[in-house]
């Protein structure tokens, strides 16, 4: 097989996995506390054609080896957990991270899930979960009879209206987050959801403001950091290479199919 298209194939198999992420990228580009990615490759092994020579003795000058590229690979798919736009909602119960930081969640298995979605909700038990019905770890429980709720941006949880409690407000408990030395090392489960990964490292619990830890900010969504003439451009320059290639494919073809006909 002629080794130049392989070596095309493995750019063109490049450029469709570049789209493919960079068309999710788009997809999900209203998608609450969603994080772009970005693609990554590597050059191939090298085949050595010449090894290194000298011309005259030692003391004069030599020339390098000669070798020729194998093709691309991709190595690795990176999350980029940059801050995204916070959009006001004057939703009492929805909640935006301000800085580094994650919600811990629980799911029905039991296993420990993060998100960056605050889009809250009170289940018919009265506690506190995330649009999939996951509650959020601690466990904060509403008052049957609250009237309203308060969030302060160090997550301390305040219902107001409460029957018998003094000047009708009462602390239900604190919100905490969850840092990662290497945030980028989750997994991505699906429904905003993140697991950690011996990648990520254990998560670092604490309070909002405190020890490294962003704010909570009541009424606000964290919208996607994706930029969508960013990833447009990027999708027109992986077009424009998975063409290139292509025809590369092509030219190495019929470079073959003329060196058949030399003998007939």
């Amino acid at each position: 097989m002629d080794p130049a298209l392989h070596t095309a194939a493995t750019g063109m198999q490049a450029q469709q996995t570049r789209t493919d992420v960079i068309a999710n990228n788009l997809a999900n580009v209203n998608t609450t506390g969603f994080k772009r990615s970005r693609a990554h490759f590597e050059d191939l092994l090298y085949q050595t054609l010449q090894g290194p020579a000298t011309l005259g003795s030692r003391d004069t000058e030599q020339l390098p080896s000669i070798q020729v590229g194998l093709g691309t690979r991709l190595t690795s798919v990176q999350r980029i957990d940059s801050q995204g736009s916070l959009e006001q909602t004057s939703r009492p119960l929805d909640l935006a991270i301000e800085g580094e930081g994650y919600f811990e969640v629980q799911l029905p298995n039991g296993n420990t899930a993060y998100t960056r979605d605050g889009s809250l909700q009170v289940s018919d038990q009265g506690v506190l979960v995330t649009n999939q019905g996951y509650a959020i770890q601690p466990p904060i429980k509403m008052p049957k009879d609250a009237t309203s709720i308060t969030i302060s941006a160090t997550g301390v949880v305040t219902a107001n209206g409460v029957t018998g409690a003094a000047n009708g407000t009462q602390e239900l408990g604190r919100i905490e987050l969850a840092r990662f030395a290497n945030a980028s090392g989750l997994e991505s489960l699906g429904q905003n959801l993140l697991s950690a990964t011996p990648t990520s490292g254990d998560p670092i619990r604490g309070n909002p403001t405190e020890d490294g830890n962003g704010s909570i900010a009541q009424g606000y969504l964290e919208t996607s950091n994706v930029e969508i003439v960013t990833e447009m451009v990027d999708m027109i320059t992986a077009q424009r290479a998975y063409e290139i290639n292509s025809k590369a494919i092509k030219n190495s073809e019929d470079m073959s199919q003329t060196a058949n006909s030399l003998m007939r």
